[in-house]
């Protein structure tokens, strides 16, 4: 993502910054970068920001948003296409479950206005992304854990593997 002769890039948004004591929006994150506990109704913390720098990531490597869902049914079914369906555990701490889920857990197929279903766990990260490099999709898919105590934080970020081999010696 860095030239050795170039400056590093740099992501700066406060568009819907506040205190992390402070939560006051309900509508946050624009919707193709917006985390899953965002959708599903999950108190969130910082680490919506870590899902939403994944998705710059991604888009940086490939010139377009990894989930451009035309509503947030759609844009779930994008990351479950990707990812699977969440955890049990994930669904039962939704507010909003009823819109996305069965009485059984299991997704309510979302399709998209051309007709496309979204269809779990039927797409893969490096298919997606036409990449090869195992450091880089396993940064991502720190990025991209359904539960967001699982995501990576940007300390261990930092630590990645992926990270780690961009800078200089």
């Amino acid at each position: 993502m860095k030239q050795p002769n170039k400056s590093g890039i740099k992501i700066i948004d406060y568009g819907s910054s506040c205190f992390a004591n402070q939560r006051i929006y309900t509508y946050i994150q624009s919707r193709f970068y917006r985390a899953p506990e965002i959708i599903l109704g999950i108190p969130y913390t910082s680490a919506i920001d870590i899902w939403s720098f994944g998705c710059i990531l991604a888009e940086l490597y490939t010139g377009l948003p990894i989930f451009p869902g035309e509503n947030e049914s759609e844009q779930l079914g994008l990351i479950m296409e990707v990812f699977g369906v969440p955890s049990k555990q994930v669904i039962q701490l939704s507010q909003r479950r009823d819109l996305f889920f069965n009485q059984d857990n299991s997704p309510i197929i979302a399709t998209s206005s051309k007709g496309v279903e979204r269809l779990p766990a039927s797409k893969d990260l490096a298919t997606e992304l036409k990449c090869s490099d195992p450091n880089f999709l396993d940064f991502l898919k720190q990025c991209f854990k359904w539960h967001p105590y699982d995501r990576q934080t940007p300390l261990q970020a930092l630590q990645h593997p992926w990270i780690l081999e961009g800078l200089p010696e």
